[in-house]
């Protein structure tokens, strides 16, 4: 296969890679209720995936091969643009309310409607976002050599309100929380021995990780929303709204742009690599901020023994295996590997 991206078969495999770390720890979550953080890892683990199928099919071509695919993907896409901040969001949240108190009595209907505002706020909101976003689509889609299948936009004003503006419009919401957040911790810095004996959920390691998440949302989510608009509208003069039929005419139409054109213009060239990694960086920030917890390692260690013990292998401590120490060892790299996130 002949390509022009210098990356490949890099990307893929870390797209692909992406998508395993966002997707494997999903079942934990679920059974914790982790609504928010359920959410972030189906957006960021679909955008991955669509974006290692498609960097294989349109790695050297630009045809539309699958229209079908692009119909459903470029939505996804479209989607995730507000679901992946719209998840931050229901994190920072439940992050805030996690500490702002010193003990936790949540009843079963607290954790269901936690969920429901959760799943609103991550799944609703990026519904209704791509709904009113069909007002301002100019045509059907477009296909990236490279890249793949992409959403599309009219440029003109209704379009920043109904759709460009969300993601920066939630990244402010959650900017509030997570200040908020920082703000109890550092009111709170005083009494930490107190609040983690009193705070079940809270380990010292948990809350340095929340910190951290706290700051990472407060530094990167406004900015790179904003510059994310800024570099993909560069040089794309701002169109008047007529009417729908305007804005429609000739919908069906597809464009394809090839590597070499959308290479050659610097702001073309930013606005896609960006959108080509910055869900891959996502996964990798998430999974390194929370992947390596002590609770998760016993997660993937009882789930490495359930796949490991019918094959003959038992923990070193029950002493019925000569290969006791090494499949002990092979836990902890499993553990490494593969680590759920529990918040």
């Amino acid at each position: 296969m002949q390509t022009s991206d210098p990356t490949f078969p890099l990307f893929p495999i870390l797209s692909f890679l992406g998508f395993a770390l966002s997707v494997i720890p999903l079942p934990w979550h679920f059974q914790a209720w982790n609504s928010g953080t359920c959410a972030f890892m189906l957006w960021v683990g679909c955008f991955c995936l669509i974006l290692f199928i498609d960097s294989l099919i349109w790695a050297d071509n630009a045809i539309n091969s699958i229209p079908v695919w692009c119909d459903i993907t470029s939505q996804i896409i479209a989607g995730a643009g507000v679901g992946i901040p719209a998840s931050t969001l229901c994190i920072s949240r439940r992050l805030y309310r996690l500490t702002s108190t010193r003990t936790v009595s949540i009843t079963r209907d607290d954790k269901r409607r936690a969920i429901y505002e959760d799943v609103a706020i991550a799944v609703g909101l990026p519904i209704l976002v791509l709904l009113l976003h069909m007002i301002v689509q100019g045509h059907r889609f477009d296909i990236i050599e490279e890249y793949g299948c992409s959403p599309t936009t009219y440029n003109t004003l209704p379009a920043y309100f109904l759709y460009y503006m969300w993601p920066v419009l939630i990244g402010l919401v959650s900017f509030v929380y997570s200040s908020l957040t920082l703000r109890t911790f550092y009111i709170r810095r005083l009494q930490f021995t107190q609040i983690v004996s009193a705070n079940s959920t809270i380990s010292p390691s948990r809350y340095l990780r929340l910190m951290l998440l706290a700051l990472i949302d407060i530094m990167c989510t406004i900015p790179v929303g904003i510059y994310i608009i800024f570099i993909g509208l560069d040089g794309v003069p701002l169109a008047p709204w007529i009417s729908w039929n305007d804005t429609h005419f000739d919908f069906n139409r597809v464009v394809l742009i090839p590597s070499a054109v959308w290479r050659s213009n610097t702001s073309n060239y930013t606005a896609v690599q960006i959108n080509r990694w910055l869900p891959i960086v996502c996964a990798f920030i998430f999974f390194a901020l929370f992947g390596f917890a002590e609770e998760a390692m016993k997660n993937y260690r009882r789930a490495f023994w359930f796949f490991a013990m019918p094959l003959g292998f038992r923990p070193s401590s029950e002493g019925r295996s000569k290969n006791g120490k090494g499949s002990m060892l092979a836990g902890y790299v499993f553990s490494f590997l593969f680590v759920p996130l529990h918040i």
